[in-house]
């Protein structure tokens, strides 16, 4: 396989941009070799600059539910570029957005839009500090967050992938607020809140990981988080910017039957392009500027561009709820294919091959897997024309442009590998 022009552009890019990539994962670091720079992308295959051919289980790492370029979200792209890109004021496609994710999400009754799932969850954990008035969060070793300096303690994601011990550049003050424990151990939580339950705003948690590969919730898990907090008086966060829109229409708290205080959201709900919310209860959802004290603003936010995309998504989504069904199909039978000794977690159309035998329900576990031969797995894979996350410690993705021929060929190249 040729990769002249992408080696070629990694080496530029390592001049002028750090590590060459402008997010940590992209730079291949996980897997070795380099990283294939993109040059266009349709349906369910991404074509790079050398001229190879991928079919794509990143996209984008999560939001092309779709695939590339997707007709009605292209169409609403182009009309509104008609009309302009960003105005710093109120336009009515935010009140239509808006509208759409609170008749999807069952437990959001107000939400506010901004940029990036950061951004949210940052706003999130500091709306619910203001409407507490306690300092201490809690979360969830190998659960990320965004790069907010107070929840950088034991992410995962990219700085798992990298292998770093959390970050530099976090004041002790910042992590100090923050308290990590193992997922799924809600002994572990109900301990913590008896010692400190009058200190802690709010639980955060991805109610499906994906930051450290895909680990679902044990039974009982999500439900205790929600007892133990309205017993405390902290507020119950869901991080949905991988899972809503993706595991269903209403997100992971639809499919599991909880209702969360405030759901941060993100990646498919901007059709493609950056956009990220944050919703809750109207009573808690008021003490945001200007309605009330807590103070959070962002020029771009709502910008009609990606509303648009988002407004264009949601409604395809409103109206094929069968899309749920189709992908649900789709990546079983990608999983299917697993190689010899691999474990499988999955739910709906994310999912991850763990190299390591038995259970992976935490962070420690999945840190357990053998990265190596991920490592092996991944080239083999990328040489064939399939293109999964280059770490082991990624979910990937299937969309409702994988046809049948595509997830047929895919599941040869794995059984290919275990043969090897």
């Amino acid at each position: 396989m040729n990769t002249a022009q992408s080696e070629a552009l990694f080496t530029r890019a390592k001049d002028v941009i750090p590590g060459g990539v402008n997010s940590p994962v992209r730079a291949f670091r996980g897997v070795g070799g380099t990283p294939r720079f993109i040059a266009s992308g349709d349906g369910a295959h991404i074509l790079d600059v050398d001229g190879n051919e991928y079919i794509d289980y990143v996209c984008s790492w999560g939001p092309l539910i779709l695939g590339h370029r997707p007709k009605v979200v292209i169409d609403a792209i182009a009309a509104v570029l008609e009309l302009g890109t960003s105005f710093g004021a109120p336009t009515g496609r935010e009140v239509e957005l808006a509208e759409l994710i609170i008749d999807a999400v069952p437990s959001v009754e107000m939400v506010r839009l901004v940029n990036s799932g950061t951004e949210a969850c940052m706003s999130a954990i500091r709306l619910a500090r203001g409407f507490t008035g306690r300092e201490l969060t809690l979360k969830f070793e190998g659960c990320y967050h965004g790069h907010v300096d107070s929840l950088l303690v034991k992410a995962g994601s990219g700085v798992a992938t990298l292998s770093l011990p959390d970050t530099a550049g976090v004041p002790c003050g910042f992590s100090e607020t923050t308290i990590a424990l193992p997922f799924n151990d809600l002994d572990a939580v109900e301990r913590v809140f008896r010692d400190q339950g009058d200190r802690l705003a709010c639980v955060i948690v991805e109610p499906v990981a994906g930051n450290m590969g895909c680990i679902p919730p044990e039974p009982g898990f999500l439900e205790g988080l929600r007892r133990v907090t309205e017993r405390y008086g902290a507020l119950l966060i869901f991080d949905e910017v991988m899972t809503g829109f993706r595991l269903s229409r209403g997100g992971a708290q639809e499919l599991f039957g909880i209702k969360p205080d405030l759901t941060t959201l993100g990646k498919i709900i901007g059709g493609g392009l950056p956009l990220a919310a944050y919703g809750g209860r109207a009573e808690i959802m008021q003490k945001i500027a200007p309605a009330g004290p807590v103070y959070q603003a962002g020029t771009l936010s709502g910008n009609p561009v990606a509303v648009s995309a988002g407004v264009a998504m949601l409604r395809y989504l409103e109206s094929h709820r069968d899309v749920y069904d189709t992908l649900e199909k789709a990546t079983a039978e990608v999983t299917a294919r697993a190689p010899e000794g691999v474990r499988v977690n999955r739910v709906g159309s994310m999912a991850t091959f763990f190299f390591r035998p038995g259970p992976v329900r935490n962070y420690e576990e999945a840190k357990g897997s053998d990265t190596a031969v991920f490592s092996r797995f991944f080239h083999h894979l990328l040489e064939r024309g399939v293109y999964f996350p280059p770490s082991q410690f990624e979910a990937f993705f299937v969309s409702t442009a994988h046809r049948p021929q595509d997830i047929a060929y895919t599941a040869a190249a794995i059984q290919e590998f275990s043969k090897n």
